[in-house]
């Protein structure tokens, strides 16, 4: 019987490769991601949805500091915010539209979601997410000096601007989230990784910092909880040797063999890496099932016959 189910939707399945990112395109992905979750919602599963909005954030902010002394500016968790209404409209029209054409009862409601972060956190201090588009090397020098962005290559495939990810503690709208999935209401939330919040005073202030939306989402599949974690990326498979001549799939895999591969090298943090790191931290926490696989594919992944299934080490 379906159970319930968090479903990340990575930065990919809006944005593909190649593409400039427009909100046409992105309004065609969101209709074709929509149409599989309507199929997960036709099974029976409860289901909530998490997105990224790596290349979405860094755009915010690049127009904030463009326009800087023309308009007021906005600091990355404004950024945070704005994309997470920005897709959360693009994904809640789309995803009405593809169940109203499947005769579900279902509605959907995209939650504003703030995420508690210890200011004292390192990772002020060492910036590592990537957010924005690639560019080549002459262009981040260019953004370097400008700007003054710390740089970075990113799994080779050009240069990205970093911001500090400092880890996610606590999601403040959980409970609210979690009497939304009771009902057939379908939540997006999370998006982005959350809105980077400290407690100060017995307040909530923003910080300028971007939460890396998979250990968000593991944060929040492992509270609420779900039956299921599910990321939806680029890749149809979590793949051993990545792009040489000895690739191999990974089909069935248990949390232990994972770990064995991840701390060999086998994900780099640019690519596959985050979402290996945080099926572990599922499955360790007490999670039943984690699938990686493409959007494509992703009603396939959950019935069994597509993706990589990582599952605890009792299951193999």
């Amino acid at each position: 019987m379906p159970g319930s189910a968090l479903i990340a939707i990575g930065g990919n399945s809006l944005i593909r490769a190649g593409e400039k990112g427009s909100i046409t395109e992105q309004t065609a992905n969101a209709r074709r991601v929509s149409k599989a979750i309507a199929g997960l919602l036709a099974q029976g599963f409860r289901i909530v949805i998490t997105h990224g909005n790596g290349p979405q954030v860094g755009a915010a902010l690049l127009r904030s500091e463009r326009a800087a002394g023309q308009v007021y500016e906005q600091g990355l968790d404004v950024c945070v915010a704005s994309t997470q209404g920005e897709i959360g409209y693009l994904l809640q029209q789309a995803l009405e539209q593809e169940i109203h054409e499947a005769g579900l009862p279902n509605q959907v409601a995209t939650v504003l979601t703030q995420v508690v972060v210890d200011p004292e956190d390192p990772a002020f201090a060492n910036p590592t997410k990537p957010v924005g588009p690639f560019f080549s090397r002459a262009a981040a020098d260019e953004k370097t000096r400008l700007f003054g962005w710390t740089m970075v290559e990113d799994a080779s495939r050009g240069y990205r601007r970093v911001v500090p990810s400092p880890e996610p503690l606590e999601i403040v709208e959980e409970e609210l989230i979690r009497r939304i999935l009771t009902q057939e209401i379908l939540a997006i939330a999370v998006g982005g990784g959350g809105i980077p919040v400290v407690r100060r005073d017995g307040e909530l202030r923003g910080v300028d910092a971007v939460i890396d939306k998979d250990r968000a989402s593991v944060l929040l599949a492992l509270r609420l909880p779900v039956d299921l974690l599910v990321f939806a990326t680029g890749a149809d498979y979590i793949c051993l040797n990545f792009r040489k001549p000895d690739q191999r799939a990974l089909i069935r895999v248990g949390v232990s063999e994972l770990r064995g591969y991840y701390e060999s090298g086998q994900f780099p943090p640019g690519s596959m890496g985050p979402k290996v790191e945080a099926a572990m931290r599922f499955l360790e926490g007490g999670g039943k099932r984690v699938i990686v696989t493409s959007d494509d594919h992703l009603v396939d992944a959950v019935r069994g016959a597509y993706g990589t299934h990582v599952v605890p080490d009792s299951d193999i």
